[in-house]
């Protein structure tokens, strides 16, 4: 019931990733047909039903331009999971967020100034600027956009095979 389903517009737009639970509520209210069908099996008392990998929905939504809160779960996102200074990948449990300008030196919880940070990084860059640690940033922090999410969409079509061809790759 957590396995990630894409959301296609009736345009077959990519609109958003939801879990299999929402693409089913979606289905059943007859809002959404399914595209792709997942390995996966959904069991009840009484059926068997093939999990979505892709649904559509059946009328077109208009989608305005979308924000994306910012939170620990967001930054990790958009910043793959490596860390911004060394640039390894690590799970989320062992990266943290760094403020690239301390907030004791009045910098701010922002978009632009957090990114995702290993331990070992964080320890060495301290309460200083990267460059006061001797530390450069793999990417300048930014946004998160429609374009992000458009990329991060592409990323997880490497592990789902069957969203590729609605992704334009």
């Amino acid at each position: 019931m957590q396995l990630p389903v894409l959301v296609l517009n009736a345009t077959y737009e990519p609109v958003h990733v939801t879990r299999v639970r929402r693409a089913l509520v979606l289905m059943f209210k007859g809002v959404a047909q399914a595209e792709e069908i997942n390995t996966a099996e959904i069991h009840s008392s009484s059926r068997t039903m093939s999990a979505p990998s892709v649904i559509r929905l059946l009328s077109y939504r208009h989608i305005p331009q979308q924000t994306r809160a910012l939170s620990r779960k967001n930054i990790l996102l958009r910043d793959r999971y490596t860390c911004q200074f060394c640039g390894h990948k690590f799970p989320a449990a062992e990266l943290t967020l760094d403020h690239v300008l301390p907030r004791s030196r009045g910098g701010r919880s922002s978009w632009e100034n957090l990114v995702a940070c290993c331990y070992r990084c964080n320890n060495r860059k301290g309460d200083r600027t990267p460059e006061e640690a001797g530390l450069r940033l793999v990417r300048k922090p930014r946004p998160f956009t429609l374009h992000t999410s458009r990329q991060l969409m592409r990323l997880m079509a490497n592990q789902e095979e069957k969203w590729r061809k609605y992704l334009f790759y």
